[in-house]
């Protein structure tokens, strides 16, 4: 009787992040009309981090020479974030099977620059070690 081994499909933390940058930046394309230049996504601790490399909207550009255009722009992006976030979550909750339990976001006024911090219920990273490690 022959043996088979099983074979692992494990993804490393590096082919994970890329698959959610890449579902990501299709998010943003097919919802907003727009994307990022580049996404990329590290998966620190508990948390996935995604920084998307853009550039001002250019009526937020307008909008940075009035008074309150910095809170303007950070307001309008606030409600985007809220309007987005479900569907950002279910991207990553799909490619790592773990729940988002809170969300936290922010835009650079000066390079456009948005950085979201998505924490989800485990210690994601200690566990793709453990999973790589064979534990």
């Amino acid at each position: 009787m022959a043996q088979t081994k099983k074979i692992l499909k494990t993804k490393t933390q590096g082919q994970i992040e890329d698959s959610i940058a890449k579902e990501v930046t299709k998010f943003y394309f097919k919802n907003m009309g727009v994307g990022p230049r580049e996404t990329q996504v590290y998966i620190l601790r508990d948390m996935v981090i995604i920084r998307l490399k853009g550039r001002l909207l250019p009526f937020e550009k307008i909008l940075l020479g009035h008074a309150k255009g910095i809170s303007l722009i950070k307001d309008i992006r606030k409600i985007i974030h809220e309007l987005t976030v479900s569907g950002l979550s279910e991207i990553i909750n799909k490619i790592t099977s773990h729940k988002v339990i809170s969300s936290h976001s922010d835009i650079s006024t000066k390079t456009g620059e948005i950085v979201q911090v998505y924490i989800v219920d485990i210690n994601y990273e200690n566990e793709l070690h453990k999973q790589l490690l064979g534990s």
